[in-house]
């Protein structure tokens, strides 16, 4: 390698170092290498450098929300099976993730029978926006109401409900699973007129709309909470079959067509 050539890696490796971008400086020699062999113009070296950085930061960003966010696990659009559910809008769901609904403070409710991929959906909104630097935080609709039974209890309602506003995406899961009391549905109505026109909620149910009156035990209670969600608010509805329940199939029928390879065996 000649010395010109060595100094100029040198520098940039000291340069991306002052600049704080580890992941750049990590991938910096094999990209470098890349270009000097003609495999890469200088213009797509620069690209390479600026997402190894960019992938380093939200892969920080993501592991710093699961700590704190709560979320169940990482789950992400590219990981959806759309051909699965032809039921689902493509465009609308890619265009959810790009989070412009985070910036306008607007819903998200998605609607359909258990399985259909409800919560795939609502966590990958998450990690997106936590990937984004946005603050998120998750948890089902009985978990929620469970925080916020024990604050009111302890006295601490006010607070519960002030760190529970500040998430700019809440994702509240698994709405008609179980019953709720009605002190757990006004509990749930302060935690929704708290975020509303502040921040974005993302809630999944497997119960219509018509339903939630009893889900929640009050009619009154469910539509004051329904208009406030509705307002700014893109509603998803999904039809189809459960994945879980697929997957089920086909564990059996692989099992099924075990036993006949070895009976024939036999």
């Amino acid at each position: 390698m000649k010395a010109s050539a060595k100094n100029r890696r040198d520098r940039v490796r000291t340069m991306l170092a002052d600049l704080k971008m580890p992941g750049a400086l990590e991938a910096v020699d094999g990209i470098l290498a890349q270009a000097d062999s003609g495999g890469a113009t200088a213009s797509e070296a620069i690209e390479q450098l600026l997402s190894a950085q960019i992938v380093l930061r939200n892969n920080r960003r993501l592991q710093t929300a699961m700590r704190s966010s709560r979320l169940p696990a990482v789950k992400t659009l590219a990981e959806f099976d759309f051909a699965f559910q032809p039921s689902i809008k493509r465009e609308q769901i890619e265009s959810l993730h790009e989070l412009g609904f985070v910036d306008r403070a607007e819903n998200v409710i998605l609607l359909g029978p258990p399985g259909v991929g409800k919560t795939h959906i609502a966590i990958s909104l998450a990690v997106a926006a936590a990937e984004s630097g946005r603050r998120v935080y998750y948890g089902t609709l009985a978990s929620l109401i469970e925080s916020l039974t024990e604050a009111k209890t302890a006295g601490n309602l006010a607070r519960r409900l002030k760190v529970l506003t500040h998430p700019a995406l809440l994702v509240v899961d698994e709405i008609g699973y179980l019953p709720v009391s009605q002190d757990g549905a006004i509990l749930f109505f302060q935690l929704i007129n708290a975020r509303h026109e502040r921040a974005s909620t993302v809630l999944t149910s497997n119960k219509g709309f018509e339903d939630w009156g009893g889900v929640l035990g009050d009619e009154v209670m469910a539509a004051a909470l329904i208009d406030r969600l509705l307002h700014h608010c893109h509603i998803v509805n999904i039809r189809g079959n459960s994945y879980r329940m697929r997957a089920h199939q086909d564990l059996l029928r692989s099992r099924v067509e075990d036993d006949g390879t070895r009976a024939g065996a036999a």
